[in-house]
């Protein structure tokens, strides 16, 4: 089967799958964003209970996390993952996913080598990162006002 460019290009134009970016940008922004109308349910709901709103923010955070895991232990955040994509890496709850899914994981290797050792596996780096850069940052300030 002998084909110029011209061809080759029509042939693989019409055999190549069709992009679905479209489609997984639209599940992604549909589910990051009921993600957060629960969070913002859930802090309406605290401050009605009479928390204040200090108080309701880190209840929020909680229940989301508490949520976050649950789902991943019953196996349901890794279909919404499947359907959300990157909707699902909202900081709070794939936070939440990415500490559980490790630990689920690697629970037949014992609790101490393998739950405790594999559960910040993907999460860990974020950790550290997270608490170094607050460290820099913090100690700049500190000068700075100085």
């Amino acid at each position: 089967m002998d084909m110029n460019r011209e061809e080759y290009a029509k042939y693989t134009k019409q055999h190549m799958p069709r992009s679905r970016a479209g489609r997984n940008m639209l599940r992604a922004f549909v589910t990051g964003g009921l993600i957060c109308a629960l969070g913002q349910g859930l802090l309406a709901l605290y401050l009605r209970l009479g928390l204040t709103e200090e108080s309701a923010g880190a209840a929020v955070s909680v229940t989301l996390i508490f949520l976050g895991a649950l789902l991943t232990g019953l196996g349901v955040y890794d279909k919404l993952a499947k359907f959300g994509g990157a909707g699902t890496l909202v900081p709070i709850t794939g936070f939440a996913n990415a500490v559980a899914a490790p630990a689920l994981e690697y629970k037949t290797e014992g609790r101490i080598a393998g739950t405790a050792a594999k559960m910040f596996l993907i999460a860990g780096p974020v950790i550290v990162y997270g608490v170094s850069t607050g460290a820099v940052y913090g100690l700049i300030l500190w000068i700075a006002g100085r």
